[in-house]
């Protein structure tokens, strides 16, 4: 018979936090530091002390970084989201929040990350094809009667721009278009929003019109912004109908939407700004108008005032006017009855000179008419029909009284009338007879 006995394992210590955290620093520092690494930037920040916070990650793993200014200070270049670096320093432990990091303590470029490699080629292809063109980006409308916004419904984006416009231009109604603005299933969550507002902005009587599309989002990583680097949503920003903004992430984030539209706002925010004008900016501008309108109707006013009274001074006294047109009437009227005495007896003279001549000529014509008178008198005797008539001859006419001058106007059977000297024979037309 066996006898077995158990002895208990020995207790594992009870640590405080902060000495554990202490002894995992120090059990990184003895195992690891120092260390050197590769990846991608993501989430860089540098704060208003100088020093830079970022993470540092490739496919399978992320790692929380902080360079502090003295370290920061040596760069040569501005680290951006997407790059890939080389990085060295001590890996170690943030002992408040029991986090992994690395103090960085030297920087430097091993090359662009794949996401800003894949930026860099679709941006390439897309200015090729003309989708940047500045000649085509539209300016925005002074006066918009309605905004349309594509942004999710639960993003601080969408809160910021409804605080802009309601700040800014309470009276200009929103349409809203809501759409996924992050993940896979992001950029043609977008394109369907932004056709949606499309078909509205071309809809007849659509109220409210759509004058003008903001398209939001709030900051974040490059990969947490990728959406709105799609290529099919580039080409649909391009055929909006009424101009577009992008106002996607923070005033350093840039994507593909930005160049796309026809106007890069650097936050949300500033892209309501842009596009509705401050409604108080509107009113003084209103007011400085209206003023500007009545000191030019006053100037007028003035003018006229001043051309009246230059008017007056020119009158004068009215009576003394009065006399010295009379006195002018006067000495011209003195004037014009001595010039019409001298006239009318230099015509009488000039009447009793023609009346000689004309009485003169008056006698000589006289006598040559009736000279030639007579000639012609003597020539129309000749001319008489009667005096033909005497002499044998007939005037031959038809009862109408037409002229017969030759045997074709009278066929036989023709009745007509010869005039004789002495009286009128009835006559009819036989066939002649043969001999």
């Amino acid at each position: 018979m066996f006898e077995f006995s158990v002895s208990a394992a020995p207790a594992a210590p009870v640590w405080a936090v902060g000495a554990l955290c202490r002894a995992i620093a120090d059990s990184l520092q003895a195992r690891f530091n120092p260390v050197r690494v590769r990846g991608e930037i993501a989430g860089f920040s540098r704060a208003a002390s100088g020093h830079c916070y970022f993470s540092i990650k490739d496919a399978s793993g992320q790692l929380r970084c902080a360079m502090f200014r003295r370290a920061a200070q040596g760069l040569d270049f501005a680290p951006r989201d997407g790059d890939l670096v080389e990085l060295q320093g001590q890996l170690g432990v943030y002992e408040q929040r029991g986090d992994l990091q690395l103090i960085v303590e030297k920087l430097q470029r091993a090359g662009q990350g794949s996401w800003m490699e894949q930026f860099l080629r679709l941006k390439e292809r897309l200015q090729a094809q003309g989708l940047f063109d500045a000649q085509r980006k539209r300016p925005l409308p002074a006066m918009p009667r309605g905004i349309g916004v594509v942004t999710s419904l639960g993003a601080a984006a969408l809160h910021d721009v409804v605080t802009a416009l309601q700040r800014r231009a309470p009276h200009v109604p929103v349409v809203l278009a809501p759409a996924l603005v992050q993940g896979e299933q992001a950029p043609a969550s977008l394109v369907a929003a932004l056709q949606q507002l499309y078909a509205w902005a071309q809809q007849p009587g659509a109220w409210p019109p759509v004058d003008a599309i903001l398209l939001v989002r709030g900051g974040g990583a490059m990969e947490d912004l990728w959406a709105f680097n799609d290529e099919t949503l580039a080409h649909t920003i391009v055929q909006s109908p009424v101009p577009l903004i992008s106002g996607v992430g923070h005033e350093t984030d840039f994507t593909i939407a930005d160049f796309c539209a026809d106007l890069r706002a650097p936050t949300p925010t500033a892209a309501a700004e842009l596009v509705a004008p401050a409604r108080a900016d509107c009113l003084r501008q209103l007011q400085a108008w209206q003023e500007r309108i009545e000191r030019l109707l006053q100037q007028r006013l003035q003018g006229q005032q001043q051309w009246l009274d230059k008017l007056a001074l020119r009158l004068g006294q009215p009576r003394q006017l009065v006399q010295a047109q009379r006195l002018l009437c006067q000495r011209q009227g003195q004037q014009a009855t001595a010039t019409m005495q001298l006239k009318m007896k230099h015509a009488a003279l000039k009447q009793q000179a023609l009346e000689a001549d004309f009485s003169q000529n008056f006698q000589r014509q006289l006598q040559q008419r009736r000279q030639h008178l007579a000639l012609l008198t003597q020539r129309l005797e000749l001319l008489n029909p009667e005096q033909v008539l005497q002499r044998g001859f007939a005037w031959l006419t038809t009862p109408q009284g037409q002229v017969v001058s030759s045997i074709r106007c009278a066929p036989v059977g023709t009745a007509l009338q010869a005039q004789l000297a002495d009286g009128r024979l009835d006559l009819t037309v036989v066939p002649p007879r043969l001999l």
